[in-house]
């Protein structure tokens, strides 16, 4: 090799080097701990010795390592969600696509937050550990030079918020694992924290007069939609689930279970103490609590006048619905590309298939379960991606027990099984939640986001669809279905891999309200999807085999 040929690779690889994104490194240790979130000291699990957990700050595109050890009695895992995790299903964090971190030991999650932006968060899925904290804040900025439709705030803050059980989290789960309900919650919480008014106490934050501050709220609960306000300011939405909004201003805003969102709030006020006020929504028992924001050099108390929330009941369900409509996509805004968001004309392509999913609550041989159309989800001892990856899918599950659409005794005779739907990759789908029961739903995709086109009251049938809004719907990945209602989705499945499609609430998920969309790419191939890593942690069947050949 010549002198002008070895430079001119030796240049080519340091200019590969220097185009790898940027890396974050993050080492966790999960315990247990004593805390007491609605002023009751109960175990909790803590990151590094903190609830919330650690906040993990990056751009679009940064690859993410986090070394994880387990040290409760149990085995833990942790979902990113919202996190599309490209070409890379492997560390999702889901019973269906990774065997869990065992007592003891540690695993190192690695993944890329590619093309997306915005407020995520992350939270544990084996037992019922959601319940007892180790969850927190994702914030995805976009990169320097693409522009963002608002000035840079003065700060922003993670606001974890949420309803919480004095039960515990065991306790929870054994009562699940005997057939009955979690019941009902005991109180919210904001940041693993409940005040109320006139409490004193350190604020939760600082504002200095005329600055502008960016709030990133994601409801982290068990089952509970709640509606949060700002005494004395209004908000300014900016972004939901990833996607840059048509800015409108809000006194308050309702947030279901698994939705994160961010607002500007502008200090604009006499220097004194606010509250910040998070109260439940369509609950029998209301309940309501407070954190302080406090100007700086203020020391005059917070008035004891909240403002007030949002009609509940029938007039509520109108109220959230017609506020879900009022959320629209900034077509020329920049997202995590350059090119605007509205260049992605999601309503001129045709649907390839319709997937309706009825919910169902079900008693099984007098135990408690919930399903999508007759079929009540249960995980096999093989995490599903493996067994699937391992070619030995028959010997765990079967593909497509469930219908796309729901059996006219949806309520009656309900299948215990694994539930995986076989996709085709690249087809265009439309998802209709349909909800029969008298209880708000809230539903998640893994993997991807899909376009939130219509929420309306009755049942759905195709003559539906004129109701679309094919315009500006907003790109996100949780959706919410009121009682009586039912909501529609359409999505590009071009995200190979195995992706959980559930119940936001963490009762119904675990009793069988969720199901897994494998998406294979037929050409097997390393465009398409990453093959098995290697420190891809075994189990169930697949523990002692030999690995297959990769993707090429």
């Amino acid at each position: 090799m010549d002198t002008r040929t070895f430079g001119f690779f030796t240049l080519l690889l340091i200019t590969l080097v220097k185009a790898e994104d940027p890396y974050h490194f993050f080492e966790w240790k999960i315990t247990y701990g004593t805390m007491s979130p609605l002023g009751i000291p109960q175990q909790v699990i803590l990151i590094n010795d903190k609830f919330p957990g650690p906040v993990i700050n990056c751009t679009s595109n940064n690859n993410i390592v986090v070394n994880v050890f387990n040290n409760l009695d149990e085995p833990f895992l942790l979902t990113w969600n919202g996190v599309q995790h490209r070409k890379n299903s492997w560390v999702d964090g889901t019973p269906g696509t990774m065997c869990p971190i065992q007592p003891g030991t540690n695993f190192t999650y690695k993944f890329q937050v590619k093309d997306q932006i915005g407020s995520y968060y992350y939270f544990p899925t084996t037992a019922l550990h959601r319940a007892a904290g180790a969850m927190g804040v994702i914030q995805i900025h976009s990169r320097p030079l693409i522009p963002v439709p608002f000035d840079n705030p003065a700060d922003e803050f993670a606001v974890l918020v949420g309803d919480w059980f004095n039960k515990g989290h065991k306790s929870m789960k054994n009562l699940l694992d005997g057939g009955k309900s979690i019941g009902r919650p005991d109180g919210l919480h904001i940041n693993g924290k409940s005040a109320q008014v006139g409490a004193q106490g350190e604020p939760s934050w600082t504002f200095e007069a005329g600055k502008t501050y960016r709030f990133r709220f994601c409801n982290v609960g068990m089952r509970t939609s709640v509606n949060f306000r700002f005494q004395g300011h209004d908000m300014k939405l900016v972004e939901l689930e990833g996607s840059h909004v048509m800015q409108n201003d809000y006194m308050s805003l309702d947030l279901h279970v698994g939705q994160c969102l961010s607002v500007l709030v502008t200090a604009d006020q006499p220097p004194k103490d606010y509250y910040l006020v998070v109260s439940s929504r369509f609950t029998k028992q209301p309940h309501t609590t407070v954190a302080t924001v406090r100007y700086k050099g203020s020391n005059s108390p917070a008035s004891p006048e909240l403002p007030p929330p949002p009609p509940d009941h029938t007039a509520g369900i109108a109220w959230s619905i017609n506020q879900f409509r009022s959320y629209r996509w900034n077509l020329t805004a920049s997202a995590a590309r350059p090119n605007p968001q509205g260049s992605y004309h999601y309503g001129q392509i045709n649907i390839t298939r319709t997937i309706k999913l009825v919910n169902s609550r079900n008693y099984v041989d007098g135990k408690l379960r919930f399903a999508f159309n007759g079929v009540s989800h249960i995980d096999p001892k093989t995490p599903l991606k493996l067994s699937e990856y391992f070619g030995v899918a028959d010997k765990e599950f079967k593909y497509d027990i469930i219908a796309d659409e729901p059996p006219s005794d949806v309520e009656k005779n309900v299948k215990i099984a694994p539930n995986v739907v076989n996709a085709t990759y690249r087809n265009f789908v439309e998802i209709i939640f349909e909800n029969r029961e008298n209880t708000i739903q809230t539903y998640h995709l893994d993997g991807y986001s899909f376009f939130a086109v219509a929420v309306e009251p009755g049942r759905w049938s195709p003559e539906k669809r004129k109701n679309y809004n094919l315009e500006d719907a907003l790109s996100r990945h949780n959706v919410a279905v009121f009682p009586g209602c039912w909501a529609a989705v359409m999505l590009t499945l071009d995200n190979a891999g195995m992706w959980s499609l559930r119940s936001e609430m963490w009762e119904r998920f675990y009793l069988g309200q969720q199901l897994y969309v494998s998406v294979l790419s037929p050409e097997r191939s390393l465009r398409d999807e990453y093959s098995l890593p290697e420190t891809t942690q075994l189990c169930g069947i697949v523990a002692n085999m030999p690995k297959p050949p990769g993707y090429v």
